[in-house]
């Protein structure tokens, strides 16, 4: 299926809005600007619904948009044709769709079922009802302290948001290097 013609107009375009908008989704997603204005104005758990909610939908565009990024290049740059350099680009959206995938299957939906457990005692707790998620840190930490449970809960969420930073660090890291490849190949401006 793969091709050794130059691409057409919208194929080229089709490109840089899949890239473009994989960009937007690591970059642009609640994780980011909109967690700062929802932490001051919703409560803990309204905050954690909307981030369970819209988290996962952003990962799995990003990872669509890797998968389709991949594909494209992949039809037309034939493996028989490739130099280094497009190899490489090959190998960076493999790596993005690889990564991208295990974090929208794996670590976006463990962080997301940890974070209604943990709603849940909270909840029993009487906690969760205050604005701003710095607020009321005390309870927190002494509800972390009194319940095995949650403790392990709040550890395990800990190192999912971790891993999954870092799967977003490193496809905005491919992404990057993807976008900056495309800016050296365009003929013209």
């Amino acid at each position: 299926m793969s091709t050794d013609t130059e691409p057409t107009l919208t194929v080229k375009l089709l490109q840089l809005v899949l890239l473009s908008s994989y960009w937007g989704c690591r970059y642009g997603s609640p994780s980011f600007q909109v967690g700062f204005v929802m932490d001051n104005h919703l409560n803990r758990h309204t905050y954690g619904f909307i981030q369970s909610r819209l988290v996962p939908f952003y990962l799995h565009l990003g990872s669509a948009c890797a998968f389709f990024n991949l594909t494209i290049y992949a039809v037309y740059h034939p493996s028989d044709l490739l130099d280094e350099r497009e190899a490489f680009q090959i190998f960076i959206f493999f790596v993005s769709v690889t990564v991208s995938a295990v974090n929208a299957q794996w670590f976006g939906q463990m962080t997301s079922e940890i974070m209604a457990d943990m709603h849940l005692i909270e909840q029993a707790c009487g906690l969760g009802q205050d604005i701003g998620l710095s607020s009321n840190r005390e309870a927190y930490a002494k509800l972390c302290e009194t319940d095995l449970k949650y403790r392990h809960l709040s550890s395990r969420l800990w190192l999912y948001r971790l891993l999954s930073s870092l799967c977003n660090l490193c496809c905005i890291g491919c992404n990057f290097y993807s976008l900056c490849y495309m800016a050296e190949n365009l003929s013209k401006l």
